[in-house]
């Protein structure tokens, strides 16, 4: 039978903190707690994230999976549970240990200022043809532009990018491995976690990208790849 998911007592989002001011009182003593407290139901409290997510509602949830982060740290997390947030209507604890590892646990990290930038793309996809790609990037501050087709968006967005390289003369890598993650019980959209390994002259490495659509989780990645080539950091 179907429940409303706000129905009183019984419904999946009643005990279901989305203030940070609340999430904050819980972890001072219960502050703002009354007398209907969901354990007298058998249900546990939680607590919301997403777009309006505060610290506290990241804390709590990431105290739920034994995850401590320093307070820089945590602002960086914060700072992208609201990017996500705005892509989705909510994000669930299943998914704060992709954020963390994507923010905080890159392969390889770097304070290097980014050389290149995705302006935009275009990933077209229609049924009984090849996937197009059409992105702009900026590499140094000048704009290039290309399209091409693949067996896959994110085959045809590669071409595309290595189409503006070959035609710069620059070498590229080759990629080596491609996973992807969703988190266990994940829905249409839950958070995918792309690893891509690249060999670049003979070395290995990987990078990592997360968002709720797999092929810009792909792509994020591979900005993060490009940048740290292009900043001699591999």
């Amino acid at each position: 039978m179907w429940r409303p998911a706000n129905k009183p007592l019984v419904g999946e989002f009643v005990f279901t903190q989305t203030s940070g001011v609340h999430a904050d009182g819980d972890r001072k003593g219960g502050l703002y707690q009354n007398a209907l407290l969901p354990e007298r139901f058998g249900r546990h409290r939680h607590y919301a994230l997403g777009k309006t997510s505060g610290k506290a509602n990241i804390v709590k949830n990431l105290e739920s999976l034994g995850i401590t982060l320093t307070p820089e740290q945590m602002k960086q997390v914060t700072a992208r549970v609201v990017e996500l947030g705005d892509k989705k209507e909510s994000l669930t604890p299943e998914d704060l240990p992709f954020i963390v590892a994507d923010v905080l646990k890159g392969d390889v990290s770097t304070t290097a200022p980014d050389r290149i930038h995705i302006i935009n793309y275009s990933l077209q996809l229609a049924r009984g043809m090849r996937p197009i790609a059409n992105i702009r990037i900026d590499i140094d501050g000048t704009e290039y532009e290309e399209a091409a087709a693949g067996d896959g968006q994110y085959d045809a967005f590669m071409k595309a990018l290595w189409i503006i390289y070959d035609r710069l003369g620059r070498r590229h890598p080759r990629l080596t491995d491609y996973v992807v993650k969703i988190p266990p019980g994940g829905k249409t959209d839950a958070l995918v976690e792309t690893t891509i390994s690249w060999d670049w002259q003979g070395k290995g490495f990987k990078t990592r990208g997360v968002d709720s659509d797999q092929a810009e989780a792909a792509i994020k990645a591979t900005v993060k790849m490009l940048n740290l080539i292009e900043n001699n950091l591999i």
